[in-house]
């Protein structure tokens, strides 16, 4: 009787272990980025964990601390995170470089744009799932353009035309980004449309003369026709302006034109807000479409089945339309399609991300891990265009020693010359 007391007690706690092995396994830690659609998600959860059996511990973050949080974790090998949304453009070069995300070689891509999916990939193999897509248009003012009987610039050269003629005392012509790195995304589709680059193949180009034409072009554009002290405005000062009636003419990104007819904080009726494609340029009709948010699982994961789950669940298309009837611009195709969603969103919204999705270049800053300072340095050449109205002596020269330095910045990352 004893020896079968015993066998029973061993046999009892080795089913408690292997209970609490599996137990272990059905629970993970999720980091979400403090985001509309991380908010979509946070709301969503406990639906995914009545479905799946899979409890979720997830925290919220500013998209700096979610940054910050994960590479100190992942750097010293002490994360027990599973799954986190992630910037593929700010932190994705130098997160993949390191061999923190999983690689997700069975999970079905075929619902997204190829040139999205440039910055998702290193390669043939994947490592996150584009969630969240952004690229630039042009908002205009449907009553000033039928007031001047204008029509919508669909080139460079329209476009600084009819900022000239609907610029006035009370309403500037154009806005766009001018401070500085702020201003980077929102240069580098008319850096496109002039023929430059950033960055080819692990070299620093925005010295060249397509680039320096750009700038010099971006530089004219703000500094004559844009708002007073344009050099210190991001996208937070311009849109309080063009929803008060003093910008009529705004290129920036495409996530803002909820924001922007928001009757609560315009004096613009939405019927008078235009959205249209970023007027080509000399050389293209390239504006930037980028993943702006991504998810991915963690290399280190303990718990990958379950990781792999809930990030099938996090991007699939029933929670992905969802996102796009909250005026949330998603990266897959087949929503932007959905007849319920074509029937709540802007049609200039829809066709403008059509374009972008055939047209568009992947990315709207340059790609590479020290993007940060890279920016700073790009930045200092917007501010010296814009206050010189396009005309500085100087600014060639500027932009080779800002190159050289952003060259540098690639060398000790061991990045120069990498594709």
């Amino acid at each position: 009787m004893k020896k079968i007391l015993t066998s029973t007690v061993v046999l009892m706690s080795s089913l408690c272990l292997s209970a609490g092995a599996y137990a272990q396994t059905k629970e993970i830690r999720v980091l979400l980025a403090n985001h509309p659609y991380g908010e979509l998600l946070k709301t969503a959860i406990p639906e995914f964990e009545k479905q799946s059996g899979i409890k979720v511990n997830f925290e919220s973050l500013q998209e700096g601390q979610l940054t910050t949080k994960l590479t100190t974790e992942f750097a010293t090998k002490s994360s027990s995170v599973d799954v986190f949304m992630t910037r593929p453009l700010q932190e994705g070069k130098m997160f993949n470089k390191n061999g923190w995300y999983e690689p997700l070689k069975a999970y079905d891509f075929s619902d997204y744009p190829k040139n999205v999916m440039s910055v998702a990939a290193a390669g043939a193999t994947p490592f996150l799932v584009p969630l969240v897509t952004e690229w630039q248009v042009l908002y205009y003012r449907k009553d000033l353009f039928q007031a001047a009987g204008l029509q919508v610039p669909k080139t460079f050269a329209e476009l600084e035309a009819t900022a000239q003629k609907l610029n006035s005392d009370a309403v500037a012509g154009i806005a766009s980004r001018g401070k500085g790195a702020a201003a980077v995304t929102q240069l580098s589709s008319y850096v496109y449309n002039y023929g430059g680059l950033y960055i080819d193949k692990g070299v620093a180009v925005f010295d060249q003369p397509a680039a320096i034409d750009a700038i010099r072009y971006y530089g004219k554009l703000l500094g004559t026709y844009g708002p007073k002290g344009v050099t210190s405005m991001s996208w937070e000062n311009i849109m309080p302006l063009f929803q008060a009636g003093k910008v009529a003419m705004w290129t920036d990104a495409s996530v803002f034109y909820g924001q922007i007819v928001d009757p609560a904080k315009t004096q613009i009726p939405a019927a008078d807000v235009g959205i249209a494609d970023l007027p080509a340029g000399p050389k293209a009709g390239s504006p930037f479409i980028v993943t702006s948010w991504g998810i991915a699982v963690a290399n280190q994961s303990k718990n990958k089945e379950a990781a792999l789950k809930f990030l099938d669940w996090a991007s699939s298309k029933e929670l992905a339309t969802k996102g796009m009837l909250s005026n949330i611009t998603m990266a897959r195709t087949s929503v932007w399609k959905d007849p319920k969603v074509l029937e709540a969103v802007n049609p200039g919204l829809v066709a403008t991300r059509a374009y972008a999705a055939e047209k568009g270049y992947p990315l709207d800053r340059p790609y590479m891990s020290a993007v940060g300072e890279a920016r700073d340095q790009i930045g200092e050449l917007i501010i010296e265009s814009i206050n010189t109205k396009g005309a500085s002596t100087t600014l060639a020269d500027m932009a080779r020693a800002k190159a050289a330095r952003v060259n540098d910045l690639l060398k000790d990352a061991g990045e120069y010359g990498q594709p």
